[in-house]
């Protein structure tokens, strides 16, 4: 660990009145210079409430975005150019506009995993700790879901409601298979299972609880269990050693290249020179963020 890098970011973070917002799949070393570390609402939640002048976003492109729609006034960076989630990119504004054209009577639900513009064309949005209760909030009993078939599938076994899913998918969750899952129940017999549910349904029966990253984390505390099978981007295993040493976490081997090219020098030296700008058209910023602010309502009031 490179205690100069550290100290030199927290001094530059406290010298521009900046905050650190780290997605939990992150490298271990970027929870050092850490403020807040948490899944896309958690980190949602800590952008519409932060009175820092700069956000330096440690994760891929749509969660840097979602910052900037929450805080238009403020500065949001990126210290990776290029850090983009293949899944938001699955989706575009003219086909989901033609595909509404279809369904008139449908809302349309907007995992945040989406890039500014397709917020702005949605009702609202939802991650994967709220998806199920984002759904059953809405009035309309047609849902068009964007962009992971994987969680549109998962929610559609918890509502009645019909759920119109798009073709787009993680590519880290969709490369998860049972037969990986069922070799690390047969290593630790004695291991509870927590499943993303980005993951294939025929993945997620072999889970014993269905969770989102920060429910992984409240899973891991509350159960007795000393053991515990982490199926997600294997990120996700560090966050809960760090916030639980005294319990056991296995990975299921699978990466998120992009989350991963975030550093230390990468973060230092977007603070030191203010790169790289997250910049949005106002009119879909104004949009977007009634997509959001309905999705955080719907959080808070389940919260």
């Amino acid at each position: 660990m490179n205690l100069s890098l550290i100290n030199k970011i927290n001094k530059l973070k406290k010298e521009k009145n900046a905050v650190i917002l780290v997605h939990n799949y992150q490298r271990p070393e970027i929870y050092k210079v850490a403020d807040f570390i948490g899944d896309s609402i958690e980190l949602c939640r800590a952008a519409a409430k932060t009175d820092a002048d700069i956000i330096v976003f440690c994760g891929v492109d749509f969660m840097a975005e979602s910052a900037k729609i929450l805080n238009p006034e403020k500065k949001v960076l990126i210290p990776v150019r290029g850090a983009e989630c293949p899944m938001a990119e699955m989706v575009k504004k003219r086909d989901l506009l033609d595909l509404k054209k279809h369904y008139p009577n449908a809302t349309v639900v907007s995992y945040v995993n989406t890039r500014a513009e397709t917020k702005a064309e949605s009702d609202i949005c939802c991650t994967s700790a709220n998806a199920v209760e984002v759904v059953n909030s809405l009035p309309q009993k047609e849902i068009i879901f964007v962009p992971d078939e994987n969680l549109a599938n998962y929610v559609q076994t918890k509502t009645d409601k019909k759920i119109i899913p798009w073709k787009g998918f993680c590519y880290v969750h969709a490369k998860i298979t049972p037969g990986q899952v069922k070799e690390a129940k047969r290593l630790h017999l004695d291991a509870k299972v927590l499943v993303h549910p980005e993951c294939r349904l025929d993945v997620i029966e072999l889970g014993d609880y269905v969770c989102s990253t920060s429910q992984m984390l409240y899973r891991a505390r509350e159960d007795p269990a000393r053991k515990f099978i982490i199926v997600t981007e294997q990120g996700m295993v560090e966050r809960l050693k760090l916030e639980i040493p005294d319990k056991k976490f296995y990975a299921i081997v699978a990466t998120c290249v992009q989350m991963k090219k975030n550093s230390l020098p990468l973060v230092l030296k977007s603070l030191q020179k203010e790169i790289y700008p997250v910049n949005l058209d106002e009119e879909i910023v104004r949009k977007a963020r009634i997509a959001l602010d309905k999705m955080l309502k719907v959080f808070y009031k389940h919260d």
